[in-house]
């Protein structure tokens, strides 16, 4: 049976394992040549592609535990952000910030520099302090900042390059409930205030279809303790996905869809627990390039992008989708040059996206931007190198820890060997 990734765009021969123990996984990764390890299979780039072994450590009998201070606890690296956020609640803690998905697992997630939305909060790869790693022997080992200081700061974004974690010790702070607020704008009024919004707001972020002239705003704040929500998800999805169908079978109507969709009152509250409200439903299957620009010129890049489309009145299907993350100093982070602007861009997985991508990237880059590792894009070894000064270190800790190239692939070799 092939493993695939979310979307369907990748595919792999590999038998998939799914090791009860760390003991199991610890054989198997020592038998193999080549192995590589998968969660929910949410990255669009062939990361978790292999021809040999893919390992999934969700039913890996594993517990968290969380320290005697609260400030921290060790999670198992395989629980999706799901099931840990919900285990986390009944201790009373949570994560500080997750993205709008909850699928992914944990591993995955800081592997590859996932992100929610704040000025002040970075991606879940920041709230790393230690990981257990299963190398390419089948030993353990275990780093953090004091202990495999260079291992620890090359894995706290990793590709998966260093070896298979099966622990991470992770940041946590006291759980929260939040309210969330979705309104439509004009994209105008948005543009204008965004700064300032910003500012006011914890998280807030926006959807804006290329061919509408008004946007779909998101704000969440904390509130005081409620109940969780009745709805699972932030906006429904049935007349959208009506109108994608109806855009895949005739593309020149995607522009009147769009205007179409955007003349629905979007006037939406949600109040619950921290890790009912961040994540929302998404079963609309689609393909994602994701560029993190520098925070000041994120909306001179979006407006590029936006009126390149519209000139040439290209069919895509989905909203950009806008948020800021805070700047971090990990190796590898598209963020550790500072606070960026996220960029994502969405095509119905239904419709063409490949020569659509390559051009909207060419805008992107132009403009500083750096892409999501997990989506879309076109980096060559070159383009990492000129976009990372750490680069060569990081590879010179993949070869430390990897020597013959276990944790590679196809994709990872043409960059990091």
């Amino acid at each position: 049976m092939s493993w695939t990734n979310w979307s369907g765009s990748v595919v792999a021969s590999a038998p998939v394992l799914r090791p009860k123990t760390e003991d199991e996984l610890a054989a198997a990764v020592r038998a193999a040549a080549k192995v590589r390890a998968t969660g929910a299979g949410h990255s669009f780039m062939p990361l978790c592609q292999s021809d040999e072994l893919i390992v999934c450590l969700e039913d890996m009998a594993a517990t968290l535990t969380v320290a005697p201070d609260r400030r921290t606890a060790r999670a198992p690296a395989g629980w999706s952000l799901k099931r840990l956020t919900a285990a986390l609640w009944e201790e009373g803690l949570a994560l500080a910030n997750q993205g709008d998905v909850n699928p992914q697992s944990l591993a995955g997630a800081m592997a590859t520099g996932t992100h929610g939305t704040g000025r002040d909060l970075g991606n879940l790869a920041t709230f790393a302090r230690g990981f257990r790693l299963i190398g390419p022997d089948g030993a353990a080992t275990w780093c953090d900042a004091t202990t495999n200081p260079d291992l620890f700061q090359a894995q706290r974004l990793s590709l998966g390059l260093f070896g298979i974690a099966t622990e991470i010790e992770v940041e946590v702070i006291p759980a929260f409930h939040l309210t969330e607020r979705i309104e439509k704008k004009s994209w105008a009024e948005v543009r204008e205030s965004y700064d300032s919004l910003v500012e006011r707001h914890r998280h807030v972020e926006f959807w804006f279809f290329p061919h509408a002239d008004d946007v779909i705003l998101k704000t969440l704040e904390m509130t005081d303790p409620c109940d969780p929500p009745p709805s699972t998800t932030d906006m429904e999805e049935t007349a959208f996905r009506r109108l994608l169908k109806i855009g895949a079978f005739a593309p020149p109507l995607v522009p009147v869809l769009q205007r179409l969709m955007m003349k629905t009152g979007f006037d939406g509250r949600r109040r619950g627990p921290a890790h009912t409200i961040f994540p929302s439903d998404r079963t609309i299957r689609f393909e994602e390039m994701e560029y993190e620009m520098p925070r000041a010129t994120g909306m001179e890049a979006l407006d590029e992008v936006v009126a390149w489309i519209r000139r040439r009145r290209l069919p895509v299907s989905f909203p950009f989708e806008y948020r800021v993350v805070a700047g971090d100093d990990i190796w590898m982070s598209p963020m550790n040059r500072g606070p960026v602007a996220a960029i994502s861009m969405h095509q119905y997985a239904a419709m063409p996206w490949r020569d659509l991508f390559a051009d909207a990237e060419e805008i992107f880059r132009a403009h500083g931007g750096r892409p999501h590792w997990a989506k879309r894009h076109t980096l060559s070894r070159d383009d990492v190198d000129s976009l990372y000064p750490m680069a060569e270190r990081y590879r010179t800790v993949r070869r430390a820890a990897d020597p013959q190239g276990k944790f590679l692939n196809a994709h990872l070799e043409a960059l990091f060997s």
